[in-house]
């Protein structure tokens, strides 16, 4: 096994087994996090910009992270499920251009995956409501990680295995191919750690190919060889995914949001997140307007 191939990890946020019945109905979901479902009865669906996928037994459903999606169940559906942020080395998603549902059939090990990583992490479902627009909040995040920095080095290792094995499963050749997964050069990882560590400061090109020494054009070009993205590009969609993330588990005003992730003009701000997401942000603040902050 080539071990450089393995720059992502995981961190554990829910892990549960649920009965869900009509009441599992929201519309466009965009969480910080991924999910992994495992359905053993019941229907439901997850529909997307590209469609949608109904949730059948014996299957496995993928979300990556800042995927816009719909949930729905018309009557009943019970389902495994594991929910987890995203570390990387050099802050670049391991799903970061296929940011939509998978589907793959499940077997026996991927169910006793699912049951050991419930068995190893008690009390880690969600208690609160099964709504994302009431427990998706930062200060419930900040509970999670304490309680894994509770966990025993075992148990850390263990759970972390048992997520890179669930997630494995949506590898998919035609999607994962061995050239996504080279490693970035320093020259481009340098500049991807500053830009994330400084999203809310402006951000030139010019300047990050002076860190490295490089000509703009030359510099340029290695990042988007390596990132699939221009330096621009790259920029917008880390601010816009920041601001996705200050939307769903704040307060903060649109107008404060923007200045938090670098955008000096409220306007800018809002056609951006609108070519990313779908939405403009005062779209998606309304039709999330059930969202209750209890602390």
């Amino acid at each position: 096994m080539n071990k450089k191939l393995i720059k992502h990890s995981f961190q554990l946020l829910n892990v549960d087994y649920v009965k869900l019945g009509k009441k599992w109905n929201f519309r466009n979901v965009i969480s910080p996090y991924y999910r992994i479902y495992y359905i053993d009865e019941g229907k439901g669906e997850i529909a997307g910009p590209k469609g949608t996928i109904n949730l059948r037994p014996g299957f496995l459903y993928l979300i990556p992270s800042f995927t816009l999606c719909n949930l729905y169940c018309d009557s009943f559906l019970s389902q495994y499920f594991v929910q987890f942020f995203e570390e990387s080395a050099d802050g670049i998603s391991l799903f970061y251009n296929y940011r939509e549902t998978m589907e793959i059939e499940a077997n026996s090990a991927d169910i006793a995956h699912f049951k050991r990583l419930i068995a190893i992490n008690p009390g880690r479902g969600i208690n609160r409501s099964h709504d994302p627009m009431v427990y998706e909040k930062d200060i419930y995040y900040k509970e999670y990680t304490e309680l894994n920095n509770l966990q025993s080095i075992s148990v850390q290792y263990e759970t972390q295995g048992l997520i890179l094995l669930l997630i494995s499963k949506f590898l998919k050749p035609e999607v994962f191919h061995k050239d996504s997964l080279i490693l970035n050069p320093p020259a481009v990882m340098d500049a991807i750690g500053y830009i994330q560590i400084n999203l809310k400061t402006p951000l030139r090109i010019s300047q990050l190919a002076d860190r490295a020494n490089l000509n703009t054009d030359y510099f340029s070009r290695l990042f988007h060889r390596y990132t699939g993205q221009s330096p621009v590009n790259f920029i917008l969609q880390k601010r816009i995914e920041r601001a996705q993330y200050l939307i769903i588990t704040t307060k903060k005003q649109q107008e404060e949001i923007a200045e938090l992730t670098g955008f000096d003009n409220v306007h800018y701000f809002s056609r951006v997140f609108k070519k990313i997401t779908g939405l403009t942000p005062g779209a998606y603040k309304t039709q999330n307007k059930t969202l209750n902050f209890i602390d």
